[in-house]
């Protein structure tokens, strides 16, 4: 039988005084409750209550074990409640991991507007571009950039990810604004090292067009904020994500390059585990990553 079932029938029939009270009081039969203490007696081994024909009274280790169910019943009701409270109001920690650039300057300021608005969660966020481990490395989100085949993931596809050209007004005075991405070729392109084919840009442009062509620079490095720097100081032309940039094509610190093409739209998506408990917390955080940047913005 269930021990915190017989817990609870053990302490109802010492609090009203009889079996037949207790059976009353919890809708089942006298035989029944007694089943239940018989049973807790057999499990330790000693027995928790004198019984005469018009009271029960406990024994020296039933008076022990009394008290020791109640603690045991009060911790029980205090978890569960504790349990319901997540699951209505948002609260405690969350752990999530992002690419760096788009979790610097696209999450974040969403991150900041979800504290503004649930003041009892605290967030962490690490900013990562290699794939993350999310069961193992404890975190309960994850946004990922590319295609994603772990089992064990949900997967929820958010917008593409997006990278734009821009370069100094004063590099294009110099060097001229390219017409086409073959022009490419002819002008300092700022890579990022880490890219398995990072003198190759993939891209698209009007009507889904494609090209495919081969770039040279003399700055790379493994940081798009690097790039961006020295895209600023008119070292070349930079192939960065859009939000990035937009800042800086905005102010006039960057201009458009071949604004009608991009490079090849990587999928994104929110990953969590398949098992991972829906708290209100982390619904929340879901809900609004979704809203956010999902794929119907």
């Amino acid at each position: 039988m269930d021990k915190l079932a017989g817990m609870a029938m053990f302490v109802r029939v010492v609090e009203i005084g009889s079996f037949t009270a207790a059976a009353s009081a919890s809708g089942v039969s006298p035989t029944m409750v007694a089943k239940h203490i018989r049973t807790i007696e057999q499990r330790i081994g000693a027995r928790l209550l004198h019984r005469t024909t018009r009271r029960q009274q406990l024994t020296e280790v039933g008076r022990l074990y009394y008290e020791r169910c109640k603690r045991v019943l009060s911790e029980v009701d205090l978890a569960e409640a504790s349990a319901s409270e997540l699951q209505t109001s948002p609260r405690g920690l969350i752990r999530l991991v992002a690419p760096v650039s788009f979790g610097s300057q696209s999450l974040t300021p969403v991150l900041a507007d979800y504290l503004a608005a649930h003041p009892e969660v605290n967030v962490e966020l690490t900013l990562d571009n290699r794939v993350a481990d999310l069961i193992n490395d404890g975190y309960e989100l994850g946004l990922h950039i590319g295609h994603i085949d772990t089992v064990g993931l949900v997967a929820r596809p958010l917008r593409p990810y997006r990278r734009i050209l821009a370069a100094a007004p004063g590099y294009l005075a110099q060097h001229g604004q390219p017409e086409h991405p073959e022009q490419l070729e002819a002008h300092s392109c700022l890579g990022l090292s880490y890219w398995r084919h990072h003198d190759r840009w993939h891209l698209v442009g009007p009507d889904g067009q494609l090209c495919d062509v081969a770039v040279k620079g003399r700055f790379s490095s493994n940081q798009g904020s690097a790039l961006r720097n020295a895209a600023l100081h008119g070292a070349g032309i930079v192939l960065q994500p859009e939000a990035l940039l937009a800042d800086d094509i905005a102010a006039g610190r960057l201009l458009p390059v071949l604004p009608a093409w991009s490079y090849k739209p990587t999928p994104m998506y929110l990953i969590y585990a398949q098992d991972t408990r829906p708290t209100a917390k982390l619904r929340s955080v879901i809900d609004l990553l979704l809203k956010r940047f999902g794929l119907e913005q």
